[in-house]
């Protein structure tokens, strides 16, 4: 049975890219998702153009995960092309990218802590702390965790999490938020100018709005499902919190195509330089990975995470409104 360090360098063959699958997997999707937002725009039938439309959102959500591998170093490194390549794909997805790597390494580095900042992942309180905070504290908690932040995410999570945000916090470091934001917002008016209301609706607003939807709940769903540990930071080791506390989402396979193997995400956790291509391999070939803590996107798991909300440290489990005994 391999546990911690163990099990971590029993994944190490997996770290291994194949340069050319990654080029592969890259290009492929970057073509299917021009050609898809051409379609949106220029196909005559409107059915065929909404097709269009949502096969651009799923496209923008695989290119997503892709370039978040890239960002982990796992793929393509040292490339130029790659680089510019994905620097522009995290422009254009509202993701500037030096902003997008520094809170996500940090989300790796202390996933499933009770007691470190919440950034690049959602917050979690204890019951204690929940009932100790103020009014507002709870409000802007509870807010965060909403379905409807991440139904609105390419407004709230995005366009204000990610841009507006942090140039407000630190407007010298954070410059290329706001431009990020500029050009964001003039590609919709270049859209709306050139091509009308309902180009700009389904070639633009409707792809981000849907993929960005998808992404927040995916990462949402990913360390907030019934069966996660939280552990005080004296307590924590990065192996379990890997294991214990990201999911395995299982998905057919389009959809596991759609969102590149990020279901795989106990994987990525034990060792961000698994590609995303190569996850499948590695828990087929370790027991250990198989006793992952499952999800799914059915309604009733879907509604199953959504209803956690804060963790209780004497039943050591994430509970809802019904137990947690709070009047809102």
């Amino acid at each position: 049975m391999l546990t911690g360090k163990e099990l971590i360098l029993a994944t190490k063959p997996y770290a291994k890219e194949i340069r050319w699958r990654s080029w592969y997997h890259t290009l492929t999707t970057l073509f299917l998702l021009i050609g898809s937002i051409l379609g949106s725009v220029y196909v005559s039938n409107i059915f065929a153009r909404i097709l269009c439309s949502v096969f651009v959102a799923m496209l923008l959500a695989r290119f997503f995960i892709i370039f978040h591998d890239f960002q982990h170093h796992t793929i393509l490194r040292g490339s130029k092309a790659a680089d510019l390549i994905f620097t522009i794909f995290g422009i254009y997805m509202i993701t500037p990218p030096n902003i997008w790597k520094r809170s996500h390494d940090h989300h790796h580095a202390h996933n499933a802590k009770l007691f470190s900042a919440s950034i690049g992942s959602f917050p979690i309180m204890t019951r204690q702390k929940f009932f100790e905070a103020t009014k507002n504290e709870r409000m802007v908690y509870l807010a965060i965790r909403h379905p409807i932040n991440m139904f609105f995410a390419y407004f709230t999570t995005f366009m204000f999490g990610m841009c507006i945000s942090s140039f407000v916090s630190n407007p010298r470091r954070h410059w290329d938020s706001l431009a990020v934001i500029i050009l964001h917002v003039s590609m919709g008016v270049f859209f709306v100018v050139h091509f009308g209301w309902l180009t700009f609706f389904l070639a633009f607003f409707l792809p981000f709005f849907l993929s960005q939807m998808l992404g927040s709940y995916l990462f949402y769903a990913q360390h907030n499902f019934p069966g996660v540990k939280f552990r005080k930071n004296q307590d924590w080791t990065y192996s379990d919190a890997a294991l214990e506390s990201s999911s395995y989402m299982e998905l057919n396979p389009f959809m596991q195509w759609v969102t590149a193997n990020i279901g795989y995400h106990h994987i990525h956790h034990l060792n961000a330089k698994i590609p995303f291509y190569r996850l499948p391999e590695a828990m087929a070939a370790i027991p250990e990975l198989q006793k992952a803590k499952v999800t799914t996107l059915s309604p009733s798991d879907i509604a199953a995470c959504l209803r956690l909300k804060v963790w209780d440290a004497d039943l050591n489990r994430m509970i809802g409104f019904d137990e947690l005994g709070w009047k809102r």
